[in-house]
């Protein structure tokens, strides 16, 4: 099984929902499978699954899941497999669910069960034909590069004024900052929100400036656990932080001081918690989607290094995941971020030039985050790596980014 969350933000970029996409196998090796695949799993919702792996309260509270259904599955028994979860889900439908009076019916009876339905990639040209199946629809997403959203804003106002308005596949601020002072739209999906910065503020705040020389001074290669633990006593913050984690892992270890502290965590261990703890702190200011997007790229792409014949750079991978979005999280382009944090040259190639040893694996990390699935199943190919270990690697991803944060 392959499957990522790609988050829907409201006006504010508060993270409102996620939409789950899904693949149950790499059909590059098997696209006689492509065609069949939908008869797969006909009493089950597969999606199901990897909700109920990752728990659900895992995803930003108070949020919702898009879960896409199939025409087959839509006649599965939905609300028993889905009862203790129903008020976080929207069951997605796209225009395979046919405009017939059996589709409608069983979208009327799922809404009457207490269900929210979206609709996804519908033509403009069959508005008019799915009315059968519209009236019971909550949502509709539309894909704002092949449809002109004022014009179908307008429709909808006056055909059918109870469904709320999704924009996906916004590709930059300038469109989302256009977009989202209309009433009109209700959540926003896109690129937008992570698309790399040219060019920026010069200058960093304060306590910035004390998190990023604490980075640079910990990413050195032999760096002294003293001169770290110091400053991290400036900011009471970060010596909470670390108390807690000192008392996950030595249980009835009385801690004297900062610098006992650190040495009780080692040199290794220490640089992977100043990092994480740090980017977090420093994505205060940004949605919250953006820590969370740095935090599982990290996680993920170490999962995923042994893979990739990478056994020996766990900690680069994981860096490297973590720093892919720091030109967002400063504000200025990301050759320059990465050299206020002294990164290794492996992580700078990757990042800058997608180029050297780290460079497949991040290439990969931001596929699957998209949800492209040819180019994911291609790349497995070609490093030899199966589904259910890249699987394996984006639940251990997220279930660690529960841990940490919930």
């Amino acid at each position: 099984m392959l499957a990522t969350l790609i988050p829907f933000f409201d006006r504010n970029m508060k993270v409102s929902a996620y939409s789950l996409f899904s693949q149950k196998e790499n059909y590059l090796l098997n696209p006689e499978r492509q065609s069949s695949a939908l008869l797969d799993g006909a009493g089950r919702v597969s999606g199901l699954d990897i909700i109920q792996s990752i728990g659900i309260d895992t995803l930003s509270p108070d949020s919702k899941v898009f879960l896409p259904v199939g025409p087959i599955n839509v006649f599965a028994d939905i609300e028993e497999q889905s009862a203790d979860m129903k008020d976080r889900l929207v069951l997605l439908f796209d225009r395979s669910i046919a405009n017939t009076e059996d589709y409608a019916r069983r979208l009327r009876q799922l809404k009457d069960n207490g269900y929210t339905l979206a609709m996804m990639k519908l033509p403009v040209a069959e508005f008019e034909n799915y009315r059968a199946i519209l009236d019971s629809i909550d949502y509709m997403i539309l894909d704002c590069k092949h449809v002109d959203v004022m014009k179908a804003k307008i429709y909808f106002s006056h055909q059918y004024p109870n469904i709320k308005i999704c924009v996906g596949n916004i590709e930059n601020q300038e469109t989302f900052d256009r977009l989202k002072d209309d009433e009109a739209f209700h959540m926003f999906e896109g690129a937008f929100y992570r698309i790399p910065v040219t060019r920026g503020q010069t200058t960093i705040e304060p306590l910035k400036v004390n998190y990023l020389e604490l980075m640079k001074i910990v990413n050195d290669e032999d760096y002294e656990l003293t001169q770290a633990a110091d400053i991290i006593g400036r900011d009471t913050a970060l010596v909470l932080s670390l108390l807690e984690m000192v008392n996950r892992i030595a249980v009835n270890s009385e801690v004297t001081s900062i610098r006992h502290a650190a040495a009780i965590l080692g040199q290794r261990e220490l640089k992977k918690w100043i990092n994480t703890v740090i980017t977090k702190e420093l994505c205060a200011d940004k949605p919250n989607e953006i820590t969370r997007l740095s935090l599982l790229r990290a996680k993920f792409a170490e999962a995923l290094s042994p893979a990739f014949g990478l056994a020996m750079k766990e900690s680069e991978s994981f860096l490297m995941g973590l720093f892919s979005v720091l030109d967002i999280i400063l504000n200025v382009p990301l050759a320059e971020a990465l050299g206020r944090v002294n990164v290794s040259k492996d992580i700078s190639e990757a990042l800058i030039n997608r180029k050297g040893e780290l460079a497949d694996l991040y290439g990969f990390v931001i596929s699957y985050e998209s949800a492209d699935w040819q180019e994911v199943c291609r790349m497995l190919i070609v490093k030899n790596v199966d589904v259910d270990t890249v699987y394996r690697a984006y639940t251990t991803a997220v279930s660690w980014y529960k841990e940490m944060f919930f």
